[in-house]
């Protein structure tokens, strides 16, 4: 019989750094792969997702039966040993919550988060199309990313976003092992 590979999410608002987190976990874990939330398209998916927020941002819509039957494959393989998931929602989607055996939130303050997302989408791009997106930014976007606060607080470990990569690979890879030794 195969043992179920220890399941792990990492959430954090836009430019909070899953997707690097993510990676590194990866590099750093033996028999692990990773499934990222962004390589999927969704039924129920809100277009407008600042909207969705405002309707109080029911995590149930989100129909991810894709990446859940790509968890499924993944458990069904023997020579997995950890899967990390770049997954917004840690525990909050109904569909999802059975296969996570641990929830982490990368506590990342919006403004440097902001700053990352600026530096990784906008490079080449004009002034303009800066400014534009600064502006949505403050004018819609900024409550849509307070909205992570509730994932934040449904989350087993919170990191703090702003520390040196190296150090938040260590602080997981630390409460990993004691989480794998006594499960």
């Amino acid at each position: 019989m195969n043992k179920k590979p220890f399941i792990v999410s990492i959430a954090a608002v836009s430019g909070g750094g899953k997707t690097t987190i993510t990676n590194q976990l990866i590099e750093n874990l033996p028999e692990s792969e990773a499934l990222y939330f962004d390589d999927y398209e969704f039924e129920g998916a809100p277009s407008n997702l600042v909207k969705w927020v405002h309707d109080g941002a029911n995590y149930n819509v989100w129909i991810l039966t894709p990446l859940v039957h790509d968890i499924q494959s993944i458990i069904e393989r023997e020579q997995v040993k950890y899967l990390i998931l770049d997954f917004p929602f840690a525990y909050l989607n109904e569909q999802m919550k059975t296969y996570i055996d641990l929830a982490i939130y990368i506590d990342t303050p919006l403004d440097v988060a902001l700053a990352r997302r600026m530096v990784r989408d906008f490079e080449g791009q004009t002034v303009s199309e800066v400014m534009g997106d600064l502006k949505f930014y403050l004018k819609y976007g900024r409550e849509a990313f307070w909205a992570m606060e509730y994932v934040k607080e449904n989350s087993d470990m919170i990191v703090d976003g702003t520390k040196p990569l190296e150090v938040l690979v260590n602080v997981i890879l630390e409460k990993l092992e004691s989480k794998v030794n006594t499960v």
